[in-house]
């Protein structure tokens, strides 16, 4: 496996067992594509957006190796287009029935900050957590600024509603014996989730719900994550 496909291994062979279904609708970004060869931001890895779900992490590790022999890769490196898109979904799932997780796999220095800084923000008072994985010997003291664990995140004066964002080097796991390297990776890059997801419920007044044959102590649905 290279790099990008221990991350996606690593990531969502965890996320995927919180999952109802284990649909995943996996976006690529900074690429010509097919058939034009038109630079795009925002496409389905699987290439059919009529149904861009991968199943599982074998699902999206299949549809990942087939694109890369369909596209050619290519700058800038922007984020902004994935987060509004992934915002979009969210936006009809604010009463707590689904919170999702955008996992963005990058190896270059972001080139739309402002744009992405934006788009964080807006994303924040959405049940939204973003997870980037960095990947190769690029400078990524952009992604520090975005994690904001050291100060919330704010623009022209308005601040993120909540840390939505957990940045991870992928390098920081390269001198690790392989056995464990990725059980580290997962556990470091999932590590904030659980608090920003009661972040969120709290935030929101959203309390667990009973289920149906349920007559005692309450619990939390099961969550779409994606």
């Amino acid at each position: 496996m290279n790099s990008y496909e221990q991350a996606i291994w690593s990531v969502v062979s965890i996320i995927e067992d919180y999952d109802s279904d284990k649909q995943f609708p996996v976006l690529g970004f900074g690429a010509k594509i097919p058939p034009n060869g038109q630079v795009s931001h925002e496409f389905f890895v699987n290439m059919n957006p009529q149904n861009p779900h991968c199943f599982g992490v074998r699902g999206v590790l299949d549809s990942y190796r087939s694109c890369i022999n369909q596209v050619q890769l290519y700058g800038p490196t922007n984020f902004a287009p994935v987060i509004n898109h992934v915002a979009k979904i969210a936006q009809n799932n604010r009463d707590g029935s689904g919170y999702f997780i955008l996992l963005i796999l990058t190896d270059g220095v972001i080139t739309d900050m402002p744009d992405t800084i934006q788009a964080i923000i807006t994303a924040s008072s959405l049940p939204i957590s973003i997870i980037i994985v960095g990947i190769g010997n690029a400078e990524f003291d952009a992604m520090e600024e975005l994690d904001a664990d050291k100060g919330g995140l704010k623009m022209n004066g308005i601040k993120a509603a909540r840390d939505i964002v957990q940045f991870v080097a992928f390098n920081n796991y390269h001198n690790l014996d392989p056995s464990v390297a990725n059980l580290y990776l997962a556990k470091d890059v999932l590590a904030e989730v659980p608090k920003q997801f009661m972040d969120y419920m709290k935030i929101n007044g959203i309390v667990p719900k009973r289920r149906a044959s349920q007559t005692t102590t309450p619990e939390i649905e099961h969550l779409k994550i994606q």
